[in-house]
């Protein structure tokens, strides 16, 4: 493209340049796949059609950005972004996370530990704008033109203070900051604890609170909906009442059980929130807790209330206004219903949001014991509360590790522990636990299908994953053995979804993929055998 500079030739200073598209992935640097995609040949992501946003970084329409229509809505957009870049280091404005952020940003010493530790950056072949502390140098170089004089003169001295926050800055910037997962793999290999993908979600905040700009999918399909109509889904009351009759059906068409699935049950000990998406694209995930619950003898609820029902937060992502509004509405939920604990269903977000942050939020009479499902059923399947004949499950499964639950909140034996008693041909991925690459689909980026966002996720973002899967599977990778990849987390099981069908796993493979909790019923010696349907959703 004319004017574009090579991936991995691009800098910091770059930015600014006045070019018609920065920089753009190159195809034949991809890493190779693993046996049998060694032969796989990756196409040029297409362009984008529509000329009115801009895709001066690298192409890719993730953030949609609107072109300006005059040099004043160009200037108001910079004024806004500085104001915004003024209040990310002001403790009134930014009480939640100034410290870490101060942190992360004034101890980097570029030495560039992260790099290796980003799938993104190595597996898109070591593209330069990708490279974790490539955006937070933008942010940084451009927070200290205007906080410190000294600043200011070394950089014009030495040549690394260079650039000025014009239109052309901010959208790259702005759409810069959707090409990070926020899996915080960088932070977790720095040896000065710097934490670019905090960085980077301060960028996103910035731009969502400042200038209104955030993916639609995550705010105005995913927290206003919610908001507003109940659920990020759309779903309303009437189609929860037909969903829930739905899945009383299902179980007993599955198992004979005949199971009738609280609503507001008042007092119950348990709480159960879930993903919303877990009850249109995978209903078997919210039947498997209901018969789990019921034959363990739980006294459980969800909420009618359908913000109650919906774990999903998306402003944990991108807003603290938005996740704050969220999360206080799920505290009032849980404080109404007198339940004695909340249990996060399986979604990685929703543990970091419910828990992690969360107890930043759920204070004083909010402040509602949280429990993780992942925890729960290690207490029913370990102790011997549900009988369990793993020999249901003799079939090669490996798990794959959330990272807001894994690398975010530590959890990562509960799980195993589980597997190792359902599971007799378990076996990890390599690396795993705390230290495991994510799905690609991670900070909402799941949920991102418009434009060529999903290209780009597919080939990039996902790309270690699917290896990763597959090299998990090597010892019968061909499409005579069924084999399944436990994901705990929706938004994780939406991107494997897209995975698979994206490079057609199933018909070439026989990969399955699914929650745990599915597997904990497809084991119990109590239930029908073939909980579990062998096809890809």
């Amino acid at each position: 493209m004319k004017g574009a500079k090579k991936a991995n030739e691009v800098k910091p200073s770059d930015l600014g340049l006045d070019v018609e598209q920065l920089t753009e992935l190159e195809p034949e640097r991809l890493p190779p796949l693993p046996h049998p995609y060694q032969d796989w040949k990756d196409e040029p992501i297409p362009e984008k059609k529509k000329k009115e946003l801009d895709t001066s970084l690298d192409g890719i329409a993730g953030l949609r950005i609107p072109r300006p229509e005059s040099e004043a809505e160009r200037r108001r957009a910079v004024e806004s972004f500085v104001r915004g870049l003024d209040k990310l280091f002001s403790r009134e404005d930014n009480w939640t996370f100034l410290r870490p952020f101060l942190l992360s940003i004034e101890n980097c010493v570029r030495c560039n530990t992260c790099a290796d530790a980003c799938p993104i950056f190595v597996e898109s072949g070591r593209a330069e704008i990708y490279r974790p502390l490539f955006r937070a140098e933008v942010l940084r170089r451009l927070a200290m033109r205007r906080r410190s004089g000294l600043a200011r003169a070394f950089g014009a001295l030495t040549g690394t203070n260079s650039l000025e926050p014009d239109w052309q800055v901010i959208a790259r910037l702005a759409e810069l900051a959707y090409r990070c997962t926020l899996c915080r793999r960088c932070a977790q290999n720095c040896p000065m604890g710097v934490d670019n993908g905090l960085i980077t979600r301060e960028i996103r905040k910035l731009f969502s609170q400042e200038l209104g700009w955030s993916p639609v999918e995550l705010h105005a399909d995913g927290t206003i909906k919610q908001l507003t109509v109940g659920s990020s889904t759309g779903i309303n009351k009437k189609a929860l009442e037909d969903i829930l009759e739905f899945a009383e059906e299902d179980i007993e068409d599955r198992t004979g059980m005949k199971i009738k699935i609280p609503v507001d049950k008042e007092g119950a000990d348990v709480l159960v929130m879930h993903n919303a998406g877990e009850f249109l694209s995978w209903p078997e995930n919210l039947e498997a807790f209901a018969i789990l619950f019921e034959v363990a003898g739980i006294s459980w609820t969800l909420s009618g209330d359908l913000v109650g029902y919906d774990s999903v937060n998306y402003g944990l992502f991108y807003d603290d206004v938005q996740y704050a509004r969220v999360t206080l509405k799920h505290a009032e939920i849980a404080r109404k219903l007198g339940v004695k604990k909340v249990v996060m269903g399986e979604c990685g977000h929703a543990h970091k949001a419910f828990m992690a942050v969360g107890d930043r939020m759920w204070l004083e009479r909010a402040n509602i014991p949280r429990e993780s499902a992942l925890t729960l059923m290690e207490d029913l399947v370990c102790n011997g509360k549900v009988k369990i004949d793993p020999g249901r499950n003799d079939f090669p499964v490996t798990l794959h590790d959330p990272c807001n639950i894994t690398r975010s909140m530590g959890i990562v034996m509960p799980q195993r522990r589980v597997l190792q008693k359902i599971a007799p041909r378990f076996r990890e991925m390599e690396p795993h636990g705390v230290r495991n690459f994510c799905c690609g689909g991670g900070s909402g980026f799941a949920i991102m299908q418009s434009e060529n966002f999903p290209d780009w996720r597919m080939r990039v973002s996902g790309r270690k994953k699917f290896a990763q899967i597959l090299d998990a599977f090597q010892d019968c990778i061909g499409p005579e053995t069924n084999k399944y990849v436990c994901a705990p987390c929706s938004n994780c099981k939406g991107q494997i979804r897209d995975l698979l069908n994206y490079y057609g796993a199933w018909e070439r493979c026989r990969i399955l993929y699914g929650g745990l909790v599915e597997l904990v019923v497809n084991a119990m010696a109590d239930v029908k055998e073939g909980f579990l349907e062998w096809e890809l959703h």
